[in-house]
């Protein structure tokens, strides 16, 4: 027996109420259908469709068809497994935004920390400041000074500490913390009408959920599989090669303050 041919409408299986409220591709439902001048539509929930079936014709195409909305992909991975180099490339070639997620926290409190945080950057500053034990007694006095004043310029609203509480510790960002930044993304210009490919993001199934739960459907979803030790020959050398430079200031630091000490005493 041949099925009839169902006549999908303008926006085949995805909900037509999604894409002109929210500029976003979602997969409608068959338990949440209606039929509109022959033609079968999908909707992403019984609200939507409810919407839709009240006003049809501010949803469906007239003159022209409906503009679909730009590409959005998210590009998930270990660290170290290319995910930053693959974006900017593609970025460059198709024309849409580069969105680095932990980059983009760092900017967000990067105004009062003064400097990037977590384990990664706290290996560059930790020995930036440490004083030589040959002259604790001379510096004492202003290292305290500095670093109460330090403690004054650093006070960071509860946004701010559960961001960097994520940079440091990989704390989970709560969701009223990620609805002050994803959403923009997909509904604030310039990114809503070009697109992005956001690198590092979701990175847990909650983060994953979140996505789904407010309507911010990717297009597409890329994770990049690396053997470990291809990640290892990739990312050590340069590691080692950092930590023989700091080594190697730092003897020629502690060279130059012997010899100021050796003037001193003169």
């Amino acid at each position: 027996i041949k099925q009839k041919k169902r006549h999908m409408g303008d926006t085949k299986h995805f909900c037509p109420v999604s894409l002109k409220e929210n500029f976003v591709l979602y997969p409608g439902l068959q338990e949440y259908a209606a039929k509109y001048k022959e033609k079968i539509y999908y909707f992403s929930t019984s609200e939507y469709r409810d919407k839709f079936l009240k006003n049809p014709e501010e949803y469906v195409a007239h003159n022209e068809p409906l503009q679909a909305p730009p590409l959005r992909v998210c590009l998930l991975g270990i660290h170290g497994a290319g995910k930053t180099t693959c974006a900017r490339e593609i970025t460059d070639k198709l024309g849409i935004f580069h969105i680095q997620f932990e980059e983009y926290l760092q900017e967000l409190i990067l105004p009062k920390t003064k400097r990037k945080v977590g384990p990664s950057s706290d290996e560059d500053h930790e020995d930036d400041n440490k004083i030589p034990e040959e002259l604790e007694d001379f510096s004492q006095t202003i290292t305290k000074t500095e670093t109460e004043k330090t403690k004054q310029e650093v006070e960071l609203t509860g946004e701010e500490e559960a961001i960097k509480a994520n940079l440091m510790d990989n704390t989970e960002l709560p969701p009223e913390v990620l609805d002050k930044i994803v959403p923009d993304w997909w509904k604030k210009e310039p990114f809503r009408s070009t697109g992005f490919i956001l690198d590092g993001f979701p990175r847990t199934s909650d983060e994953a959920s979140y996505l789904s739960e407010r309507g911010l459907c990717p297009d597409v979803a890329v994770y990049i599989q690396v053997e470990e030790g291809d990640i290892l020959n990739r990312l050590f050398p340069p590691r080692l090669k950092k930590w023989k430079d700091k080594q190697l200031k730092k003897r020629e630091y502690k060279k130059k303050l012997k010899e100021l000490k050796a003037k001193q005493r003169v």
